[in-house]
């Protein structure tokens, strides 16, 4: 079985979370692959997109920045943690300029730019969030929310688009750390590969 993780703002493929959910998972026959994601959304949703098609990926696992953009994978099962569906006005807000990205990049990148054509693009990214969903998607798509989440709160995104059937808060803030992977992200993932 074949999971595509997907990472957030300013990090990679090599991000903690993905190497252990590579670690947990691998004793239940599930691969999981994580690419680093292009940083201008232009060619961030593409090269997603195509990724999945190769991969034919049985779930896709995404967070914040990463979550916005598999919401528009149609026809995959995802699991979108602490979706942050407002990154233009995320980053207006955070300011313009270099930032360092969290985790080492395949490319040796340590740090990028954060300017107004990124801005512009992710805006136009974000005028497709849920564009077309069906009830099969509603069926194929979980939205898993920090109660204590002060960076991103969308869930009121999530709720009107996919209703609250697959809504589910845990204890913890935006940031995907050990115990919310182990005891809330794992035990979905799980449920929905292994039953």
């Amino acid at each position: 079985m074949q999971l595509l993780y997907i990472h957030g703002f300013a990090s990679s493929g090599a991000t903690g979370s993905a190497k252990n959910m590579r670690t947990a998972l691998y004793p239940d026959g599930i691969s999981v692959t994580a690419p680093d994601v292009p940083v201008m959304p232009a060619q961030a949703l593409p090269f997603l997109q195509e990724t999945a098609r190769d991969l034919q990926p049985d779930l896709i696992v995404a967070t914040s920045m990463g979550a916005m953009y598999a919401e528009q994978l149609r026809g995959y099962r995802r699991i979108l943690v602490n979706p942050s569906f407002h990154m233009a006005r995320l980053l207006t807000f955070m300011g313009l300029g270099r930032k360092a990205f969290r985790n080492p990049r395949k490319d040796g990148a340590t740090d990028f730019k954060v300017d107004k054509e990124m801005i512009a693009q992710f805006r136009e990214v974000e005028k497709h969030s849920f564009e077309g969903i069906t009830s099969e998607d509603k069926a194929m798509v979980y939205g898993l929310f920090g109660d204590h989440d002060s960076r991103v709160n969308c869930q009121a995104d999530f709720i009107k688009h996919y209703g609250r059937e697959h809504f589910q808060l845990f204890d913890g803030d935006h940031y995907l750390n050990d115990q919310i992977l182990h005891h809330t992200v794992l035990p979905l993932v799980r449920q929905l590969l292994l039953s």
